[in-house]
């Protein structure tokens, strides 16, 4: 248990580089809040080797460290609301032997879109940005497939814990 504190450090500053590369990469996919989520590989596999709570905990150091760093308030928002709705989500699948690593992943991405196109729709006190649900369906789909076939490589061979 002493080294509790030293592996959350050490994850959260991992989430944070990612994010930070994530910044770096020239992808531009033309919709606004389309990105790969690179960070959430390490939320994935926090969850999955020490559970929700952790997980939540760095997710939402990570979302807020990650908008002071590189971002603003706004993004800070609307990483929050499709962060913590994702790893409801994903916890609540994961503890389901119905799903694989990769599934819980996607499904994490879907709502992550959906969390921050619901802020969206809030912030912009319009429902048009609805519009946006399929590419970000599909982007979720696509980014959370990635990030689960990545996670649940490296879960397969992590000895820490």
């Amino acid at each position: 248990m002493k080294n509790r504190a030293a592996y959350f450090g050490v994850f959260t500053a991992l989430a944070l580089i990612f994010s930070y590369v994530e910044t770096l990469i020239p992808i531009n996919f033309g919709i606004p809040g389309v990105k790969l989520g690179l960070a959430n590989l390490v939320i994935v596999i926090v969850l999955y080797k020490r559970g929700w709570k952790e997980a939540l905990l760095l997710s939402v150091v990570r979302i807020v460290l990650a908008g002071f760093i590189f971002g603003n308030l706004f993004s800070i928002l609307y990483s929050l609301a499709g962060g913590i709705l994702s790893l409801a989500v994903m916890a609540a699948l994961s503890k389901r032997d119905l799903f694989s690593v990769t599934g819980v992943s996607m499904a994490g991405g879907i709502t992550h879109n959906v969390g921050q196109l619901i802020v969206a729709m809030l912030v912009v006190e319009t429902y048009q940005v609805g519009y946006y649900f399929s590419v970000l369906l599909i982007a979720g789909v696509l980014t959370g497939a990635v990030i689960g076939i990545v996670a649940s490589e490296v879960l397969k061979r992590i000895r820490i814990f």
